[in-house]
């Protein structure tokens, strides 16, 4: 509209295309102002549909929106934590943030052909968190297989697969290729206790 607005000669035009973006517009910004009031309230549920080999999709962009001021503790709940790159880009991407994150809770499995090598990367990067004075405390358990990550101020993050390794994007999680996944995010406040 607002090209056919920039090519109209006639003012009388120019007018009614004018009020109607002003219209387009001002829905957009009460939408806008809707959905931030239904995401403070914790009325809000986004689900994102994560298309094979599309790119864009760093922790940044997914999660960022609901890292806010006042957020201290995080649980990663993801059974299979092998790739430990990926959960301390993770834990640097919290430490940039304006939050003060203090606890970094996370639950996985132990892996079977190599727990010592990952128990011993865990403990390097629990104390590299330690320097940041951040607490990093790690559980173990064999039954789990749902992967989320829970923040203090309400937020869930819900994530059925996590992105392979060693290829463009190993390093800048926007370029690279994920599989076909489903991020669901909503508040606690509309969960059933357990």
């Amino acid at each position: 509209m607002i090209t056919v607005f920039q090519t109209v000669k006639d003012d009388s035009k120019k007018v009614h295309y004018r009020e109607k973006i002003k219209g387009y517009m001002d829905r957009a910004e009460q939408i806008k102002d809707h959905v931030n009031k239904l995401k403070e309230e914790g009325k809000y549920h986004e689900q994102m549909k994560i298309a094979d080999s599309s790119t864009g999709f760093s922790y940044e962009s997914l999660l960022k929106p609901y890292i806010r001021d006042g957020l201290t503790e995080v649980w990663v709940q993801d059974p299979y934590v092998r790739h430990l790159y990926n959960f301390l880009r993770f834990c640097e991407m919290l430490l940039k943030c304006q939050c003060k994150v203090k606890t970094i809770h996370l639950l996985t499995s132990q892996d079977e052909d190599s727990s010592a090598q990952q128990t011993s990367a865990l403990a390097e990067i629990k104390q590299s968190l330690q320097s940041q004075n951040v607490c990093l405390d790690v559980q173990y358990s064999s039954t789990i297989h749902d992967r989320e990550i829970r923040f203090n101020n309400g937020w869930i993050i819900k994530i059925n697969i996590f992105p392979p390794l060693f290829f463009v994007g190993y390093c800048d999680y926007d370029l690279r290729e994920c599989h076909e996944t489903t991020v669901d995010i909503f508040h606690t406040k509309h969960t059933k206790k357990t």
